[in-house]
C-alpha cells in the first residue's frame, strides 16, 4: 500500500500538469522580483533627482539671501538715489559733459524738423513723413 501511495505521488510529481504549475509559479516569482527591482530603480532615480533639486534650491536660497542683504544695505539705497532720483550727497557737485557726436547732431535735426512741422496739419505731416525723403 505504501508503494501504491508512493507511485501515485511519483505520478503527480512527474506529471506535465505539476511541471506546468511549477513553471507558472517560477514565472510569477521572477515577474514579482523584476517588478520590485524596477520600483526600487524608480525610487533611486527620484531620490537622485530630488537631491539635485535640493542643491539647486540651496544655491538659489544663498543668492536670494545675498541679494536681500545688498538691497537692505545703504549702498543700494545710495545707488538708487543717485541713478533714479538724481540726488547728490551734501557738498557734491555734478558735471554734465556734452559731446558733439553724430547722434547729437541727428537729435538736433529732429528737433529742428519738429519745430518746422509744429504749425502744419497732421495729414500733411504724415504725407511728408512717409513720402518725402527730407522730412521738412
Amino acid at each position: 500500500m505504501a508503494e501504491e501511495k508512493n507511485k501515485k505521488w511519483a505520478q503527480v510529481f512527474y506529471s506535465r500538469w505539476f511541471l506546468l504549475a511549477l513553471f507558472l509559479i517560477a514565472v510569477l516569482l521572477v515577474a514579482s522580483y523584476v517588478r520590485a527591482y524596477y520600483q526600487e530603480y524608480q525610487v533611486r532615480e527620484q531620490i537622485s533627482a530630488l537631491k539635485s533639486e535640493i542643491q539647486s534650491m540651496q544655491s538659489k536660497k544663498i543668492e536670494t539671501i545675498e541679494l536681500l542683504k545688498y538691497v537692505s544695505s545703504t549702498d543700494f539705497v545710495e545707488e538708487k538715489a543717485r541713478t533714479e532720483l538724481n540726488l547728490l550727497k551734501p557738498g557734491e557737485k555734478m558735471a554734465f559733459i556734452q559731446s558733439a557726436s553724430s547722434g547729437d547732431k541727428a537729435i538736433g535735426q529732429e528737433n529742428d524738423n519738429l519745430v518746422k512741422l509744429s504749425g502744419i496739419m497732421n495729414p500733411i505731416k504724415w504725407f511728408k513723413f512717409f513720402f518725402l525723403k527730407d522730412n521738412n
